[in-house]
């Protein structure tokens, strides 16, 4: 495999292997592999494929850009995308790794934005930004303003942040071989494998930033019901990692359980004539519509935009609120209370 040579603190040049697992989504990649063809630029770059112990695998995708694209192909027994990743830079040819999930497509300028910012600002670690491509459904537009407004997450997965311990989430993430080395990689925990890691790079002595201008199209192909299912087990999850990571605990972790019981409060309290409670939420929502309204030019989007919200804040603060009396209240071992979340049969 050939690679281009620069300085860059004393090392060799970057030499860049993308990874990514993948499981029954063949026409993810198909797109993904697409997408890649358009980079512009042209420094080289290797494709790690690791198919997840799928029953529809892609193997018949990635010929077709065997001519185009320089890939390696895995096929391994299903153990979790954190696992896969592993395997993945195990196997991969270069010294730093961007590791991206099957769902996201990637605009032109994609490389040449991460390789401009690391040979100038080298850092072991970086996330990126995800936004929506025109191209995507209304549904997958909502969910995406939900998952990267200011006014719900605080931005944190789609804004710009100048913040150095930024927690990089395993859908747009580059790592150099030497902190995958040193933290021996993602956990079997599923989700919440990527703020770990993150967690123990800081630990580790590791600098992580966010890289605001390399973002990439994060597709969400999921249903209202999935897309509750995803937002709970990230509430599930957030105390299981505040139990093993005491110091990162945050009371903004509550806001979603706060959010979701204060409405209820406020509903009870409309029905005795005390309205403005419930008149506050009205206001936070119209905020959120108009806001949506703005940056989509989609007023469909607007209105599934506040349905997504109230699926995101009661899905997670339900998701928290058990798993904090679980872990912190009743002290259960998080595998043996939510084994779902954690994968068996690791490599």
């Amino acid at each position: 495999m050939c690679f281009v040579y620069l300085p860059l603190y004393g090392m060799s040049a970057l030499q860049y292997s993308f990874i990514i697992p993948v499981y029954n989504r063949p026409d993810e990649v198909d797109e993904l592999l697409g997408s890649f063809k358009k980079l512009s630029g042209t420094i080289p770059f290797e494709i790690v494929i690791i198919e997840d112990g799928s029953s529809i695998d892609c193997k018949s995708i990635i010929e077709n850009y065997s001519h185009d694209l320089i890939i390696s192909y895995y096929y391994k027994p299903n153990s979790g995308p954190g696992d896969s990743r592993n395997f993945g830079m195990q196997k991969a040819k270069g010294n730093y790794f961007i590791i991206l999930d099957s769902d996201c497509l990637l605009p032109i300028q994609y490389l040449e934005t991460v390789n401009a910012y690391l040979s100038a600002t080298f850092v072991d670690c970086f996330g990126g930004p995800d936004t929506a491509h025109k191209s995507f459904t209304n549904l997958q537009k909502a969910i995406n303003f939900t998952m990267t407004s200011f006014i719900t997450t605080g931005g944190i997965r789609g804004g710009k942040s100048s913040n150095e311990k930024f927690q990089p989430r395993s859908f747009n993430m580059g790592l150099s071989k030497k902190a995958f080395l040193d933290s021996g990689g993602f956990g079997t925990i599923h989700p919440g494998e990527d703020p770990d890691l993150s967690i123990r790079l800081h630990k580790l002595g590791y600098k992580t930033v966010l890289i605001d201008e390399a973002f990439v199209y994060h597709k969400r192909r999921i249903s209202w019901r999935k897309f509750y299912q995803q937002v709970h087990k990230f509430g599930l999850v957030r105390p299981i990692l505040n139990s093993w990571h005491p110091e990162t605990s945050r009371l903004t972790y509550w806001f979603p359980t706060v959010f979701s019981l204060g409405l209820i409060l406020a509903i009870l309290l409309f029905l005795i004539d005390f309205k403005w409670p419930l008149m506050l939420y009205g206001g936070y929502m119209m905020i959120a519509f108009l806001l949506s309204l703005i940056s989509t030019k989609n007023i469909s989007v607007a209105f599934q935009s506040i349905l997504a919200i109230f699926i995101q804040f009661f899905g997670y603060g339900y998701g928290f609120l058990k798993s904090t009396l679980a872990i912190s209240v009743l002290h259960k071992k998080p595998e043996e209370r939510f084994p779902k979340l954690f994968f068996k049969n690791v490599q």
